[in-house]
């Protein structure tokens, strides 16, 4: 039976990757409306169990009745039938309806909403663009994808079991009074306005309040992940104390929102203890009064003043079921501004897939500027034949590694295009470009998992035997068989620890270099491939490297000149222009620019200006 209520909803169906609504009624609705059926057939039968709920009381009044005006003898031959109604709605109804309707919402609406949020909300955002991820903490913006997912949840549920709950009561109570004596619907009339009074003016304060509860979480859960991330920073510069301090200061905004929250909630309820007090005497008083009139029965006032002290029980949760309502649906507003971020860099409606067949690139008079800075790339003109191996060579900050940024297409540009093959890469699919180009970085980082994944990254489909060969190739098979992580994982099988960190730079190079040859695509960008490698074994992956390059378009970035030497012509930046360009021996001919960094040069390095934001 639980199989069929879990197998309701599959969270992980196929969608299209689409943008979630900015405004927060659309972003319910974009998320609900598949489920629509499932969330009505859960109100009927809530209000089925509800309303079965309310019978009891009624019918314990009767039988109240029943035995102060007939003969024991006569009890079950008189009011036989009326009890055996009683007796299918306590049994079958009641339970029934309850038992079906906590399995739709514990097993089918709790699981399967907050993961079809979550995992929606995950497609799309990690299709952002790199800007986007460059902007904010990677720990906020998790928490946010998370949060999303359980505040619209719990925003369902909260309606189910709070606002839903209270229209059914407060209707089957009305009803019930009318049919005992409509006069005991004076004191319930006014509860009732005073209840919409504090959700009215009490409940908005809670939303905004919560709001500012859910983005003090996120930046604090960000600012955590930021010192635990770069941990190895906070223990190289001794800074344990100032870390602390970082953090603290997010525990203090946590706080004092906290606080504002908590005591806008405790308003609510001291508002709430004072009506629910009124309304109980008021009841009392009134039922005993009309019973000494006779105009009432004693089982009349067992039905009246027991459903008031069930309203009165019940309405302290239904307050917090509806103040968590309002602090859920802040929660999804604070997500979405996170989440509902337009993609800067978007495939175009028409975008086809980008076909490789020589790798020939051209930049025509690119132009681009990270924000409102004065341009990076200024008129930028370029062409690189098929099979051509060029080195791109300048100080830092003169636009190199912005260059291959815009080649990759993680922005886009501000002037001017990029072409491979005669396609303008603006009109092909992100993926399609992407996956014609093999790119080794100076910061290569890993993904936490095995060492076998991780190379595998570069190519899903490839055989152990392939993999293999590619670790060989890049000098990575000589410490992967002595690698064990902390679960006793070895060789390949071992996890690389986040971002790579239990590997050395040199080591987390060389399985980079593995996971591109793995991928051999017929575009190759190198930048600082081999920055992080020791002389001895960079000699070793240059000859790797040279065979790699076979057959390529070579795209290569150094500060170590000498690693590029060798290329077919160099070019040289400086400022976000071409200043130079020419073989090593033409350009140290030239006294330019190009001879000053070689002559300059001690152990590769260069002067260093900031390039990227």
């Amino acid at each position: 039976m639980f199989s069929y209520f879990e197998n309701l909803i599959d969270p992980l169906r196929e969608t299209a990757v689409e943008q979630p609504p900015k405004g927060t009624r659309d972003f319910f609705v974009h998320y609900l409306k598949p489920y629509w059926r499932l969330i009505a057939v859960t109100l009927f039968l809530t209000s089925v169990a509800s309303l079965a709920e309310l019978y009891l009381y009624a019918y314990l009044g009767h039988i109240v009745d029943w035995m102060a005006t007939t003969p024991p003898d006569n009890f079950f031959s008189e009011h036989g039938a009326a009890l055996l109604v009683m007796l299918f709605i306590v049994v079958v109804v009641r339970p029934v309806s309850m038992v079906i309707s906590r399995c739709l919402i514990t097993l089918t609406l709790t699981p399967g909403l907050t993961n079809t949020v979550r995992w929606q909300n995950h497609r799309y955002v990690v299709r952002q663009s790199l800007n986007y991820f460059q902007s904010d903490f990677a720990g906020r913006i998790a928490q946010k994808v998370m949060q999303t997912g359980n505040s619209l949840r719990e925003s369902v549920l909260n309606v189910i079991d709070g606002v839903w709950l209270l229209f059914i009561y407060l209707a089957g109570i009305i009803w019930l009074f009318l049919d005992i004596d409509w006069r005991l619907m004076i004191p319930v009339l006014f509860w009732v306005a005073g209840y919409c009074l504090v959700i009215v003016k009490m409940m908005p304060p809670v939303g905004r309040r919560s709001r500012a509860v859910s983005e003090s979480n996120s930046a604090l859960t960000g600012r955590i992940v930021d010192s635990y991330t770069n941990i190895q920073s906070v223990k190289l510069f001794a800074h344990a104390e100032r870390e602390e301090s970082f953090v603290a200061t997010g525990f203090v905004r946590h706080t004092e929102a906290l606080r504002e929250l908590l005591k806008a909630i405790l308003r609510m309820l001291v508002s709430l203890v004072v009506m629910n007090t009124i309304l109980i005497v008021s009841t009392a008083l009134l039922s005993i009064l009309y019973w000494q009139q006779g105009t009432m029965s004693i089982g009349a006032i067992a039905i009246a003043n027991g459903l008031i002290l069930r309203l009165n029980q019940m309405s302290g949760w239904i307050l917090r079921t509806i103040s968590a309502l309002f602090e859920s649906i802040g929660a999804v507003q604070n997500g979405i501004e996170t989440i509902s971020v337009d993609n800067r860099v978007m495939d175009a409606e028409d975008a086809k897939a980008l076909s490789v067949t020589r790798a020939a690139v051209e930049f025509r008079s690119v132009q681009f500027h990270y924000d409102k800075e004065d341009r990076v790339i200024r008129d930028f003109s370029l062409r690189v034949a098929a099979g051509e191996k060029i080195g791109v060579v300048g100080r830092s900050g003169a636009g190199k590694s912005t260059l291959v940024n815009l080649l990759l297409r993680f922005y886009d540009l501000h002037g001017g295009s990029i072409w491979i093959d005669g396609q303008n890469i603006a009109a092909v699919t992100q993926d399609s470009l992407r996956a014609g180009i093999a790119m080794v970085s100076q910061d290569t980082s890993l993904l936490h998992r095995s060492i076998r994944e991780n190379i595998n990254y570069g190519r899903p489909d490839a055989t152990e035997d392939e993999i293999l060969r590619a670790a060989k190739l890049a000098q990575a098979d000589l410490f992967i068989p002595q690698l064990v992580d902390n679960e006793g994982r070895r060789g390949y099988d071992a996890k690389v620890g986040e971002r790579g960190v239990k590997l050395s730079g040199g080591q987390r190079q060389r399985i980079a270099i593995a996971r591109v040859i793995l991928k051999d695509a017929p575009l190759l960008v190198l930048d600082e491939a081999t920055s992080a490698l020791d002389s001895e074994v960079e000699a070793a992956i240059q000859d790797q490297l040279r065979d790699l390059m076979t057959g390529k378009t070579v795209i290569a970035i150094a500060h170590r000149l000498s690693t590029i030497a060798a290329m077919d012509r160099l070019v040289v930046m400086d400022k976000g222009l071409i200043v130079e360009t020419g073989s090593h021996v033409e350009l140290l001919a030239r006294d330019g620019l190009y001879s000053q960094l070689w002559s300059r040069q001690s152990g590769g390095f260069l002067g260093i200006e900031n390039e990227s934001p």
